[in-house]
């Protein structure tokens, strides 16, 4: 999932054109073996670094885990976690909830604070706790192959420029020889199995039987991994921005690649809406026309000599992803084509990537490349993303070049997980229609093998994975869940079972 500014949000991306035969180490992936019993010290908590967490009043600590589950007395990897205990009298205390923001390669150790969100005080009566998964953030080792990967000065994404083709397969060869050097035996144990396994260290770190999971983004899948091998370790469970676990990852970048073209349409219709603001076009064609002009010249004279056509998309995806970003996106959009100012674009395109942390990029790439195997050959992904690039040509290449290093990724790919929900005890699914990171086909799906799950839909929404940001129906169903464990009622058939309305886009004056 492409990495963007969210509570967890993130895209899935697709594959690409590599141009030439990289030399890897992949090989079968290892026979599944049964996991020796492992069991964690408890957290000695103690005062946090980051400010937002002191403020808070966040309590920070350690939990050691094996590095490979199936050695539990060979090398060890440290998870950083963080508490911000209930505020409730102990009689009316309902346990714990880990949170996980997405990515994956998000950091979660902020997410402790997520309670305070929660309406009518009910997140009062829990301890939050925000952990960063291996790999990441402030959890030891951390990992980074190339920390100016994701800079200015980009290869166009667009294999059809001269050069580009042949300027990103060296960029991902480069890249990924630089994550194998830097991995070590960390890459081989980055899935999501073991991320589900060390959250229940966790839970035994804590001394606690059952725990309540919120899960935004890539966690969601987290989360049914978690609940397919330890049901009756989930007491709860929200996931917000669901994944499709039929389509890890391959076919899902590809789903999520028309999803986006849809959902950039929408975005440009609302720009022409409001011309009389923006001054870019009375209708979406036209307003989609000018992108697609000012990205043909940004090709040889990028906007303030750094904002190219591929920093040009990855600023719109933001639009794609969230309706709150579409005010940002399209003043930047007016202030370039009207005046020629460059600022609004490069704060945009800053504040929607991780180019200031290749950690994410890394860890996203270490999970997904090694979660389910990807198509080996060259001609596979050239044929795939030209057939949906004819099609959905917004994001089709730069979800490729995103993901591209997974074909020859360092590390081998294991076999899918085959979740099944049948053994949790409830669950709330949460998804708006048009969701493009996590297309509503994969909320149904999760649905479907989680047989005591509730869905609620914004009906009609854009916005990816936003629960607890304002929108009183969803985040009154959270409350009323994690208050007393109520879902909506199950209704029969393959479709939603609340409604309520999406986050409403911005007025702009």
């Amino acid at each position: 999932m492409r990495r963007i500014v969210t509570v967890g949000v993130v895209a899935v991306v697709v594959a690409v054109v590599i141009g030439v035969v990289v030399a890897t180490t992949r090989g079968p992936a290892p026979a599944p073996v049964a996991a020796p019993a492992f069991h964690p010290a408890p957290v000695t908590w103690g005062p946090c670094t980051d400010q937002a967490l002191t403020a808070a009043g966040a309590q920070c600590g350690t939990v050691r885990v094996p590095l490979d589950r199936a050695d539990p007395a060979g090398p060890t990897v440290a998870l950083a976690v963080s508490r911000v205990r209930h505020t409730v009298p102990d009689a009316k205390y309902q346990g714990v909830v880990l949170v996980n923001p997405g990515g994956p390669g998000g950091s979660g150790l902020e997410q402790s604070t997520l309670g305070a969100s929660v309406p009518n005080g009910v997140g009062g009566s829990y301890d939050w706790i925000g952990f960063d998964p291996r790999g990441v953030g402030a959890s030891r080792p951390a990992l980074s192959c190339v920390p100016t990967y994701a800079g200015y000065g980009r290869p166009d994404y667009d294999p059809a420029t001269p050069g580009a083709r042949d300027a990103w397969t060296k960029r991902v060869a480069d890249y990924t020889a630089a994550c194998d050097r830097n991995g070590g035996a960390l890459l081989r144990h980055m899935t999501t199995v073991d991320s589900a396994t060390d959250m229940d260290s966790i839970r035994q770190a804590l001394g606690v039987e059952q725990i309540t999971y919120y899960g935004y983004s890539y966690g969601t899948y987290l989360g049914q991994v978690y609940g397919t091998l330890f049901p009756d370790r989930v007491r709860r469970m929200v996931l917000d921005g669901v994944v499709d676990a039929r389509h890890v990852w391959y076919q899902a970048n590809l789903d999520q690649d028309v999803a986006f073209e849809k959902n950039i349409g929408i975005f440009f219709d609302w720009v022409a809406k409001y011309d009389g603001v923006y001054h870019l076009g009375n209708s979406g064609d036209d307003v989609e026309k000018l992108y697609y002009a000012q990205k043909a010249k940004l090709r040889t004279s990028p906007a303030g000599g750094v904002v190219g056509p591929s920093e040009w998309n990855d600023l719109f995806l933001a639009a794609g992803y969230n309706v709150g970003s579409w005010g940002s996106v399209a003043t930047a959009f007016a202030r370039w084509v009207t005046a020629g100012d460059a600022s609004a674009l490069k704060t945009v395109y800053e504040g929607s990537t991780s180019i200031a942390d290749d950690n994410t990029y890394a860890v996203y790439l270490a999970v997904q490349c090694t979660d389910a195997p990807w198509p080996p050959d060259q001609a596979t992904w050239t044929a795939d993303n030209t057939k949906v690039a004819a099609q959905a040509p917004f994001e089709t290449w730069g979800n490729a070049w995103y993901n591209a290093p997974c074909r020859i990724w360092p590390a081998p790919a294991g076999p899918p997980v085959a979740v099944d929900g049948s053994k949790v005890a409830s669950t709330l699914l949460i998804s708006e229609t048009l969701d493009g990171a996590t297309p509503f086909s994969g909320a149904l799906a999760t649905r479907r093998l989680f047989p005591t799950a509730s869905l609620v839909e914004g009906v009609g929404g854009t916005t990816h994975a936003a629960s607890l940001s304002g929108d009183s129906c969803v985040d009154g169903a959270v409350a009323a869940y994690l208050a007393t464990g109520a879902l909506p009622t199950r209704k029969p058939g393959d479709g939603s079972d609340a409604q309520c309305a999406p986050l409403p886009p911005p007025t702009p004056r």
